[in-house]
């Protein structure tokens, strides 16, 4: 029997047991981790730089690809590492500074998705009070109050997760530091504490999904009423991907931290984590951008830009 206070590292989930495996893990996470860095980099650049989307729907796109760029750079590259250099250890500290910047990362995006789903509503069914509902010092405040509660419900988490004992080894059946999967080595008498602080997550959370909802209902009751099929089309095909986001992060998110204990499986639980921290990351830009003009413009703009940028300094050095 472990105790915390002698545990040094932690073992992590091994994706495969041949090397073969191993090699190949690792080359599919590297195109989907390079993938994500070059879809949100673009994004964010394309924001950044074009003034056209200097307006409070793109401002909280460029923070949901900031974050999403350090959500998937959380678990990916050391996942990455560990199937290159065959081993599964990460080490206490290693552990918890993981496990602290998933949740800060992925709870202050669960606010974020709430904001702009807020955001959709008030340009949708208030757009005549839009510019003053969603200054830009009301956006930067709600951009600033998702980013803090994400901070503050970590540094809960967190401390709260390591500060149980362990009594049940150091193997964490994941393939990052993940909160059920530390509980599961806690001692049996001693969890109920965070499980406390998992059920006022959920209550939290739950909040939020309702105000998504009701957002959404009154979102899709207004387009209803729309007479012009091209007005209607383009609001859906602005609001169709943000819910498509905000379903498949919450529905694998949730199934993940509240699924019952005998459904649970290693590679059922590998599967969920997968969907609810690697995939939203590398799709949110995809689906973001596929069907909105304007980022594509503003991508073309950034792309010709930067090649030309490429074509005169190679011209100069000539």
């Amino acid at each position: 029997m472990s105790n915390s206070s002698s545990i040094t590292q932690f073992l992590l989930l091994a994706f495969a047991d041949t090397r073969e495996l191993q090699l190949l893990h690792f080359w599919l996470f590297l195109g989907i981790y390079l993938a994500a860095l070059l879809a949100n980099g673009l994004i964010i650049g394309a924001v950044a730089c074009d003034h056209h989307l200097h307006t409070p729907m793109y401002f909280f796109l460029l923070n949901l690809s900031l974050l999403d760029l350090g959500f998937i750079s959380t678990t990916v590259p050391k996942a990455m590492a560990n199937s290159l250099w065959d081993t599964r250890a990460i080490s206490y500290p290693g552990c918890a500074a993981q496990l602290f910047l998933f949740l800060f990362l992925m709870s202050a995006e669960y606010f974020l998705l709430t904001v702009m789903a807020y955001d959709r509503y008030v340009a949708i069914c208030k757009p005549l009070h839009y510019g003053t509902l969603l200054g830009s010092r009301a956006c930067v405040h709600m951009a600033a109050a998702a980013w803090g509660s994400g901070f503050l419900y970590a540094v809960l988490h967190t401390a709260n997760t390591f500060s149980l004992p362990l009594c049940k080894g150091n193997a964490v059946d994941q393939f990052f530091c993940e909160v059920p999967q530390i509980l599961k080595l806690a001692c049996s008498d001693a969890y109920l504490r965070e499980v406390g602080v998992l059920v006022v997550s959920v209550c939290l959370g739950f909040v939020c999904f309702v105000f998504i909802v009701l957002s959404y209902v009154q979102i899709f009751r207004a387009v209803l009423r729309i007479a012009s099929k091209q007005g209607q089309h383009k609001v859906f095909s602005t609001c169709l991907p943000h819910l498509a986001v905000v379903s498949l992060f919450i529905s694998t998110g949730s199934f993940a931290y509240l699924k019952p204990p005998s459904i649970s499986s290693p590679s059922l639980d590998l599967l969920v984590a997968v969907l609810y921290s690697v995939v939203p990351p590398a799709l949110n830009p995809l689906i973001y951008s596929m069907r909105n003009h304007e980022i594509k413009d503003a991508l073309t703009k950034l792309m010709t830009g930067c090649f030309l940028e490429v074509i005169n300094c190679l011209l100069s050095s000539a």
